[in-house]
């Protein structure tokens, strides 16, 4: 079954300090060896870049080269896809949208949702549980 990964399992795995560190990191290790397909979302990669080089949210930053060194790392398995946004993806957006209220903190969710739902990706592995909202979406904490 194909999935994807949601920024927040990125992030755990990269920050020693979280407490989540530890099941994170495993739980990645062992996406990297499954023969299932990874999608991963040009959204949550940028994300991630963002995030994990900030000196003001992580009190140990990566260094530009490390995040992109560790981007590539899953870019480059043989069962990793990229997805992004193509024609007809806004009226997949504007359905997702109708569906559940948008606004917020939850539009980024919401653009992960619409693209999983554009590609025909059902599940998610997360620790947000703001994606139960999305009923077409298999939302799985790896973490709990």
């Amino acid at each position: 079954m194909s999935y994807s990964l949601d920024v927040n399992i990125l992030l755990y795995s990269s920050d020693a300090s979280s407490p989540f560190h530890a099941k994170a990191k495993s739980f990645l290790e062992s996406c990297m060896s499954r023969s299932d397909v990874l999608y991963l979302s040009w959204p949550t990669i940028m994300s991630y870049l963002r995030i994990a080089t900030h000196p003001s949210i992580f009190d140990e930053p990566l260094m530009p080269e490390e995040a992109m060194a560790n981007v590539e790392t899953l870019l480059n398995l043989p069962n990793s896809r990229c997805l992004a946004e193509e024609d007809g993806f806004w009226e997949t957006w504007r359905s997702v949208t109708s569906e559940t209220a948008v606004r917020g903190n939850l539009v980024p969710d919401a653009h992960l949702a619409a693209l999983l739902r554009f590609h025909g990706v059902r599940r998610l592995y997360t620790h947000d549980r703001d994606y139960r909202r999305f009923d077409f979406l298999d939302v799985q904490d790896p973490l709990a």
